[in-house]
């Protein structure tokens, strides 16, 4: 599809990486950067404790919000790939009831990032492989990427037939393996500043490039599988993409900074996001417990053995439910279902979409709103 032209002007020499080997890397640190590192890191444990303060470790909200947070957390990672999508629709998908692509690939995100959470415990070459693949599945056309490392270059770039006059040629692939079996022993280390450990594990990743495609989606997918690990958030997600998305151009520098040898920004980035991932944080559950609350409100005189009380937490959750989705999540039967719809409609808690009298969809707006009012102030730009 190119022109002899563009293909003579492709030929020729060009440079890639060759990554150094960082398992045993002793990270120099100045003081203040220590400082900032270590208060970035207690800001997030505060967050995961303060998420569990408001909702109580044993509610059946929390596990809804946490996962509503994860999804918030994908969102914000895909967005920094320009894949941007709505909270509707996002929700529509994972009921299988969007025709969005966008919203498909973020669906997609979404369950790397679970398997990521998932995998902590056991932090290796096989979990990175998995969030990869599940990343890729819903890809079309990429199918036969997921899962494995790539056997092609990559680059960065505005050619796709050249890596001449790319930002960022990545490691020949025969390189990849031995690169990644490093990087696994330094994410396994237990001796570090644990926002370093995060921030530069995340900068090799992204440089070593190990797969085909899907290599930023996946890098900040073991941002979070580190954080779970080191035991800085065991309850929930905080969204630390979204902080490098209020700062698209500061984290991409930082990460060409990280690959002709200085740290310090990539560093600097994660704990600017951490302090957002926190703050912001806090305020979205507060925003998405308000929602709850307001709910129960709603269904004051409802008798306490109704489905519908049931139901409330998990909206959280899933802002748009159909009946199916209750019978799958809830256990209930389908008349079950259908009644506690429509207590909750009744009550003004849901809203009815379709209008029709099969497949119907509700959804709850306000939950939408606090959603995308949350989005809307991290559009990249």
């Amino acid at each position: 599809m190119s022109s002899r032209a563009k293909i003579a002007a492709a030929s020729g020499a060009y440079r890639s990486a060759v990554v150094p080997a960082i398992a045993e890397y002793v990270p120099s640190l100045p003081t203040d950067l220590a400082a900032d590192a270590e208060e970035a890191i207690a800001d997030l444990s505060r967050f995961d404790a303060y998420a569990r303060s408001v909702l109580g470790a044993d509610s059946p909200t929390l596990g809804p919000m946490s996962s509503i947070l994860l999804r918030t957390e994908s969102t914000s990672s895909s967005q920094i790939e320009n894949l941007t999508v709505g909270a509707r629709q996002l929700a529509l998908a994972e009921i299988d009831q969007s025709t969005s692509g966008n919203a498909q690939a973020v669906v997609a995100n979404v369950r790397a990032m679970e398997a990521a959470l998932e995998l902590a415990d056991q932090l290796d070459e096989r979990a990175v492989l998995t969030m990869q693949a599940e990343l890729l599945r819903a890809q079309p056309g990429w199918e036969q990427h997921a899962g494995r490392y790539r056997d092609g270059l990559v680059w960065v770039g505005t050619s796709n037939i050249t890596p001449r006059g790319a930002s960022y040629v990545a490691p020949q692939p025969e390189h990849v393996p031995t690169a990644m079996a490093d990087l696994m022993r330094f994410m396994r280390r237990d001796d570090l500043p644990v926002l370093v450990q995060v921030a530069v594990a995340h900068a090799q990743f992204e440089t070593i490039h190990p797969f085909a495609d899907g290599n930023g989606r996946t890098g900040r997918a073991i941002v979070h599988a580190l954080l779970r690990a080191k035991g800085v958030l065991l309850s929930t997600t905080a969204p630390v993409s979204a902080g490098l998305l209020k700062n698209t151009d500061g984290y991409f520098e930082a990460l060409s900074a990280y690959r002709v040898g200085d740290a310090r920004p990539i560093v600097e980035r994660f704990a600017d996001a951490s302090r957002f991932a926190a703050s912001s944080g806090a305020r979205l559950v507060d925003d998405l417990a308000a929602q709850v609350v307001e709910a129960r409100q709603r269904l004051t005189g409802l008798r306490p053995q109704a489905a519908a009380w049931r139901v409330v937490p998990h909206l959280v959750g899933h802002p748009v439910v159909n009946a199916n989705l209750l019978t799958s999540a809830l256990g209930l039967n389908q008349m079950a279902a259908q009644r506690a719809l429509a207590q909750l409609t009744d009550a003004g808690v849901l809203e009815e979409r379709t209008g029709k009298q099969r497949n119907r969809i509700w959804q709850h707006p306000g939950i939408i709103e606090v959603l995308d009012v949350y989005a809307q102030q991290l559009r990249r730009t």
